[in-house]
């Protein structure tokens, strides 16, 4: 585990940064104690009293941590590594000044590699240890924290505010959601309640408690910023994004509302400096809640699978397939012998929702299909050709949808030309084969209109308003039928995206 986790570039020198504490290198470490075998007292989640108003009409939050802070716990791992992190067959000591200066005078060191000290280019164990935060969510011993706490560790050791510790067993983690499970040997602890993260409101007062650099049983207060965050390449956690200060080592620490409730679970940071700049993330409880129940019971999350490539919607497209709002996943492409291409879902159409809930942006479906279970057959609303329509799915197992990004620059080819302002040339069949239409315009130069809607060089254009193409004198008529706005579907690497176009 390295000093810092980063796990999303946000900005240009600007990164989401999850919250595991710094690993240092050390000697041999002796393990932590085992619970000392002290009478166990039992305490049932208590609802905390509505903070008072402080002198200053602020709320005072101290009976609130009084009530909820002995369910926070302290979590240390141990990882033993090579040094430096080097792998076999690596020399350990590549670019070690000291190594370097002491071969450089023939001077033998035991552990070198050729300097007969008994390394033989083995690299030396090390012994690095992190810090993290959770909290108990059963009196009979689970702990909720962040994946990132515990990755790679080879021992974890919970601690109580009452200074017991427990070496903890990993049940299981969800890399995906960054949501880990752990199972310490005790009974009668004290344990949080759950709140509703959705029903929790941007501008209200929460806490936060951890231990940031490893200052145990810290806590820290601020309001929510904002709900519903979505991280780049994160598409099954829709954020509570908050002003609380949140630094490394309080990753997998609660988030409570004034009620004592948990709604999250601290992760992740936006910063430039690697510290607290006012923005950090945490994950819904109830996101966290599922991915608890499943690795209780199986060890690991299993999360439905439809098989499709989708893309936001903004107002331009929605107005050219004939939608009042820009709601919905638009489908960009179906694999081949996937649960959608088996139910009949089809490029070009756009899911509104699944099972009677509504997917507001594209971004809701992945994790609204990945909560259901493989196998199940969930009612899709979908939106094509103008009308809206349900359809019957069910459900493979495997990883989420892959979300087709939009965009590309204003780009101006030479030769430009056509109602478009672009160049091109026609599919061979061999290409159309290769991709699975009928045909199809290899994009080559750019200007006008085209440009501007961000096709770029490469491009493949295979369909207008959902038309597939067969040839460049389809395409020209399909073109001329369209009018001014219209829609077109376009191969760009292995994704396909619609692209709104308007002339004039």
């Amino acid at each position: 585990m390295k000093p810092a986790v980063f796990r999303s570039t946000l900005a240009v020198s600007a990164i989401a940064i999850a919250l595991a504490g710094c690993l240092q290198d050390g000697g041999a470490i002796s393990p932590s104690h085992a619970a000392n075998g002290a009478p166990t007292p039992t305490v049932a989640p208590v609802a905390a009293p509505a903070p008072a108003a402080g002198r200053y009409g602020l709320p005072d939050f101290s009976a609130l941590v009084e009530q909820v802070g002995p369910a926070v716990v302290n979590i240390s791992v141990t990882q033993k590594v090579g040094r430096g992190g080097a792998t076999s067959g690596e020399d350990p000591f590549a670019g070690d000044p000291f190594y370097d200066f002491l071969r450089r005078f023939g001077v033998p060191v035991p552990g070198m590699p050729g300097n007969g000290g008994g390394g033989g280019g083995r690299m030396p164990e090390q012994i690095q240890q992190g810090v993290g935060s959770g909290f108990i969510v059963s009196s009979d011993g689970y702990v909720l924290t962040n994946a990132h706490v515990v990755d790679g560790a080879s021992e974890v050791t919970v601690k109580l505010t009452d200074k017991r510790d427990f070496k903890a067993k990993v049940v299981g983690v969800d890399k995906r959601t960054d949501v880990a499970l752990l199972k310490i040997d005790a009974a009668g602890l004290p344990f949080v309640r759950t709140g509703d993260a959705e029903r929790s409101k941007v501008g209200e007062w929460v806490v936060a408690m951890g231990s940031p650099f490893g200052f145990e049983n810290t806590v820290t207060a601020g309001i929510i910023s904002a709900k519903a965050r979505r991280l780049p390449d994160e598409n099954y956690v829709p954020f509570i994004q908050t002003d609380v200060a949140i630094n490394p080592g309080n990753s997998g620490g609660p988030l409570f509302n004034l009620a004592g409730e948990v709604i999250g679970i601290n992760s992740q940071i936006y910063s430039r400096s690697g510290g607290f700049m006012g923005i950090s993330f945490a994950i819904p409880i109830d996101v966290a809640m599922k991915v608890k129940d499943q690795l209780q019971k199986y060890g690991k999350v299993s999360r439905g699978r439809l098989g499709v490539a989708i893309q936001g919607l903004d107002a331009e497209l929605a107005q050219n397939f004939g939608l009042d709002k820009p709601n919905g996943a638009l489908v960009a492409s179906v694999e081949n012998g996937s649960p959608a291409e088996k139910a009949g879902l089809a490029p070009g159409d756009v899911v509104l929702g699944v099972n009677g809930q509504k997917v507001d942006n594209s971004a809701d479906l992945p994790r609204i299909i990945g909560e259901q279970k493989p196998g199940s057959v969930v009612r899709l609303s979908i939106w094509r050709d103008r009308k809206a329509r349900d359809i019957n799915v069910t459900l493979g197992e495997q990883a989420g949808e892959k979300l087709a990004a939009t965009g590309g620059a204003d780009r101006k080819g030479e030769n430009a030309s056509g109602k478009l302002g672009l160049t091109g040339r026609a599919l061979t069949a061999q290409e159309a084969a290769r991709l699975g239409v009928p045909g199809g315009v290899v994009v080559e130069g750019l200007g006008g209109p085209a440009a501007k809607a961000g096709l770029q060089p490469g491009d493949v254009i295979i369909g207008v308003n959902n038309q597939p193409i067969t040839g460049i004198d389809q395409f020209r008529k399909l073109l001329d039928a369209a009018g001014n706005r219209f829609a077109l579907l376009i191969q760009r690497g292995g994704s396909r995206i619609f692209l709104p176009v308007r002339i004039g």
